[in-house]
């Protein structure tokens, strides 16, 4: 809509030919100077950990020889969130934090540029939990626990042991 249009949001239309141009705008954006942000994921995880990435960031980052900068959040789940209803209470903190940036050279195979990516992301989200200034009050709806399917998968990434 019309607060898309006026922030310069790029659309990207996944699993079609509509995604190479949304890459190709996005690549025009930074050879003109400008800040392209990127969700690798490409959806909004139903469990708040970050779901594997697609490889749009890390083709970019060759094509044009830009860092990629993982940058990790944690609150806004509780204002907007896939499947729910909006939440617009005043004074819902968000805790933002940015990652160390990743190079991606043109040598690199997209699919291993990409993990490093979102391991960046992951850790930057991680980060971004553990210092959330807000905490669960009595009666809230659980924004803030892991699904048992996650935290099984975060504790098996944290051990090697998932496949």
């Amino acid at each position: 809509g019309p607060v898309l249009r006026a922030t310069r949001q790029i659309p990207v239309q996944r699993n079609t030919g509509g995604a190479a141009a949304s890459l190709d705008a996005a690549e025009r954006a930074l050879a003109q100077g400008e800040c392209v942000v990127i969700f690798p994921e490409g959806t909004i995880s139903p469990d708040l950990d970050p779901m594997p990435g697609r490889t749009g960031a890390a083709r970019l980052a060759q094509a044009t020889g830009v860092k990629v900068t993982p940058v990790g959040l944690w609150g806004a789940q509780r204002i907007l969130f896939k499947g729910r209803k909006p939440s617009w209470t005043r004074g819902v903190a968000e805790s933002v934090v940015v990652g160390k940036p990743v190079r991606v050279g043109p040598e690199d195979d997209a699919g291993a540029a990409t993990e490093r990516i979102m391991a960046g992301i992951a850790a930057a989200v991680a980060r971004a939990r553990d210092v959330y200034t807000q905490h669960p009050q009595a009666g809230d709806d659980g924004w803030w626990v892991r699904t048992p399917e996650s935290a099984f998968r975060h504790v098996g990434h944290a051990t090697g042991t998932t496949s």
